[in-house]
């Protein structure tokens, strides 16, 4: 049995031209990771794909089928918690399109597993702008948008609104997680606010995010709009909440 601490989470609605190469290239580390899929009911037969290579990888592999989009915090709070139920020390986000690097895992891992981090972040604008094949509009916006909320929230972290992310499991332990309020991406937001408030370690990691080449991008203007306008209520909600503190 390929056994593992590390579990990566990826939610998917409608990704059948790259589910299987993503599992394939996580599965292709020196490092063994597990996989869980959060599969929210895709027409294009998604599910049946993972069905199918849950054979070839019945121990590292696995799904949770929900019935219909309903939001990727929803997602990522649905995997959060069963990773924690099996047992796995470092729980990680990422996209199933290949804008995250699966080569940057191991980076990701070691930056917690050695380094001294609570959380590390695949961090798009720790060290410039790397970003692959976006319109400028769409770069400026992201850019824009996390030093907005650096500034509005205090917290120290280049790029809040990144999806790439490693938890150590006494970061998903301490946050409540069924407090979580947002269900777009202000929930990137979100997590790392409330991880940066109950005084654990974040440390980006330099990585070039590249655009979506095959499937549909679910990001628009209003995702971007729940983080700007969210950020505003969850900085003033923090002046009245008592946040657990890292044991």
């Amino acid at each position: 049995m390929q056994t593992s601490d590390s579990i990566v989470i990826i939610p998917t609605y409608n990704e059948r031209e790259n589910i299987e190469n993503i599992i394939r290239a996580v599965f292709g580390l020196d490092k063994i990771f597990h996989i869980l899929v959060i599969e929210d009911g895709s027409p294009d037969g998604t599910a049946a794909i993972v069905k199918t290579l849950q054979q070839e990888f019945p121990e590292r592999l696995f799904m949770i089928e929900r019935k219909g989009k309903l939001g990727l915090g929803t997602a990522y709070i649905t995997g959060f918690k069963w990773a924690l139920e099996h047992a796995y020390e470092y729980i990680f986000e990422m996209d199933a399109d290949f804008s995250h690097n699966p080569n940057d895992l191991p980076r990701l891992y070691k930056a917690c597993s050695e380094e001294g981090g609570d959380v590390s972040i695949g961090s798009r604008y720790v060290s410039g702008v790397n970003v692959v094949n976006w319109p400028m509009g769409r770069v400026l916006m992201s850019y824009f948008a996390s030093k907005y909320v650096r500034f509005i929230t205090g917290i120290p972290v280049h790029d809040t609104t990144a999806g790439f992310v490693c938890y150590r499991r006494q970061v998903l332990e301490t946050i409540d997680l069924d407090h979580i309020r947002f269900k777009g991406y202000a929930f990137q937001i979100e997590m790392k606010f409330t991880a940066y408030k109950c005084g654990f370690k974040i440390i980006e990691v330099p990585v070039i995010f590249i655009n979506r080449e095959l499937g549909t991008s679910k990001m628009n203007s209003s995702i971007f709009g729940e983080a700007i306008f969210g950020v505003i209520k969850l900085k003033v909600n923090s002046w009245f909440h008592k946040f657990p503190q890292k044991k």
